[in-house]
């Protein structure tokens, strides 16, 4: 049997999958982000993946041979914060899309962000749908049956 509500319901089904189909998408894409960078000089190079994790260290000249050990260590550092830094704002343009206005992916990263904040509790929908989803028939409960 076939209710006024089967459309709409078809509707917010179809809008799940859709949603769902875009999130995997992003989250294939967000897995291809490296984040890189080079320090002064050119004395190290580093790459990190989406998580931060280091994936490659590069001595691209021979300067590092001059260096202190301690002035290697900072650059080593320096250069791998900012390779980081490099691929979370590149993680930031892929996920961005789809936020609310105004929130950057960084801020829920980062916790600056709650993210049950933005969605409500319930998704939206008309109270006749929902009266259809949790009673079985349209306007059931209200004593209006039609």
């Amino acid at each position: 049997m076939s209710s006024p509500y089967d459309q709409e319901i078809e509707d917010l089904l179809a809008l799940y999958r859709k949603q769902r189909a875009e999130a995997v998408e992003a989250r294939r894409r967000i897995n291809e982000v490296t984040g890189t960078a080079t320090a002064p000089r050119q004395t190290v190079k580093a790459t990190v993946n989406a998580q931060g994790e280091v994936t490659a260290i590069e001595f691209p000249t021979g300067a590092y041979h001059r260096m202190a050990p301690k002035e290697l260590s900072e650059a080593l550092l320096t250069t791998i914060r900012q390779a980081r830094a490099n691929a979370l704002e590149a993680v930031a343009e892929v996920s961005s899309q789809g936020l609310p206005a105004g929130v950057r992916i960084t801020d829920l990263l980062e916790g600056r962000v709650d993210a049950a904040e933005l969605l409500a509790e319930e998704p939206g929908m008309p109270d006749e749908v929902r009266d259809y989803i949790a009673e079985g028939r349209p306007d059931a409960g209200r004593g209006d049956n039609r």
